[in-house]
Parts: C-alpha cells; structure tokens; sequence
C-alpha cells in the first residue's frame, strides 16, 4: 500500500543515482537565487531541498501512510527490530 501510494523512486539515499542528486541540488540553489537569498547561502538552502527530496522519494524516510506521525523506517523498527527491506518494486498500469 505505501509504495502504490507514495510512488517512492528508491528505497533510501544511497538508492538515487548521483544525476538525480545533482539535479535535485542545481534546481534547489536556482530557487533560492530566484527568491533573492544570498549567494553564501544557497548551497545551504540546496541541501536542505535536497533532505526533503529524500523525504518525499525514498521509502524508508517518506511518512507512513496509516500513521503520518512516524515514517516507514520508524514503523519496520518498532514492528520488529529485526526487519528490513531490501528491496522494492512498483508496478503500474
């Protein structure tokens, strides 16, 4: 339900190639130059862009979906200390 619901692209950081993160910074320091933020800060604000595109794409970092409050890596723990994901896959239609 969680992976056809909130379409992760990657079970966690280490999942997204070095492109996407690339991108991900680049369109995030444009951003903050568009909104007039200063140039020493832009690299800051891009990471933390970047920190929320891990929370919103990654499966273990997105929130869960029947409790908002933790997200899918809080819930594997408290379920079962021993539970891991190790892979994920979506189809769709």
């Amino acid at each position: 339900m969680q992976i056809a619901a909130m379409a992760p692209i990657a079970l966690d950081k280490d999942g997204i190639d070095a492109e996407t993160v690339k991108k991900e910074i680049e369109i995030g320091m444009d951003q903050a130059r568009r909104e007039g933020k200063p140039e020493a800060m832009l690299e800051r604000i891009a990471m933390g862009k970047l920190g929320k595109f891990y929370k919103d794409n990654t499966l273990l970092a997105q929130k869960f979906v029947r409790d908002n409050k933790i997200s899918v890596e809080q819930y594997l723990k408290n379920a079962d200390k021993d539970l891991t994901v190790t892979k994920f896959y979506r189809l769709a239609l």
